[in-house]
């Protein structure tokens, strides 16, 4: 039976995303393909780091324990998992349950998208500041729909110059949700909005990191 490392499962608000400030439960996998700068869960992306080794219905059973419908299934990169289908598809048989899966971009979605009650995806698009840029993507764009959302974590102008054209060039903002992240402690987050103001960017959400204003922004498991 396929097991899945998992560096940690919590109960928290969703810090970010369209439901953020929701309760969610985190499950974090271990283990990622990519090394951005700013990366606030790298502890989690090693090799070596402690993990427990649970199969589909141990996570389904723990989310179970907890009450709570929305599950974040994040890492890491969750979707590196060969069997993640396979865990995925326990959470679908689950009516009460919604899965949303953070993923950084470079997977291909496609193999996910046939789901029945498929999760949503929050695809993360790495710009210039990450220095991950050249792996991302784009033909995820054409998975995406009303209920998946792409985010740009931006680390000054030059990233939200990029992200706009990404945005106009794949019309992201008429076909799913489009967020705005500023790294932590890199740009002042009104410099994005006075961006959006000046480049009319409707459709468009400037968003906080909820979780590292309402605790140390270097704790985990919150």
């Amino acid at each position: 039976m396929d097991k899945f490392k998992v560096a940690e499962i919590f109960e928290s608000i969703n810090g970010e995303g369209m439901k953020a400030g929701e309760l969610s439960v985190f499950v974090r996998l271990a283990g990622c393909n990519l090394s951005c700068s700013y990366c606030d869960t790298s502890w989690a992306n090693k090799a070596d780091i402690p993990c427990t080794l649970m199969t589909a219905d141990e996570i389904y059973d723990r989310v179970k324990e907890t009450g709570i419908k929305n599950v974040t299934l994040t890492g890491g990169e969750p979707l590196l998992n060969n069997n993640v289908r396979s865990l995925l598809e326990v959470f679908a048989k689950d009516k009460d349950i919604d899965v949303e899966i953070e993923t950084n971009g470079s997977i291909d979605l496609t193999a996910f998208a046939g789901i029945v009650k498929r999760p949503s995806f929050t695809m993360d698009y790495k710009l210039a500041g990450s220095g991950m840029q050249e792996h991302m993507k784009t033909s995820n764009f054409s998975v995406l729909n009303e209920n998946d959302t792409v985010k740009f974590v931006v680390s000054g102008e030059d990233d939200l110059e990029r992200a706009l054209e990404i945005i106009r060039q794949f019309n992201l903002d008429s076909k799913c949700n489009v967020l705005l992240s500023p790294v932590f402690g890199k740009i002042d987050p009104k410099d994005i909005v006075e961006f959006m103001k000046k480049k009319v960017m409707n459709n468009v959400r400037m968003q906080l990191q909820l979780h590292k204003i309402i605790w140390d922004p270097d704790k985990r498991g919150v």
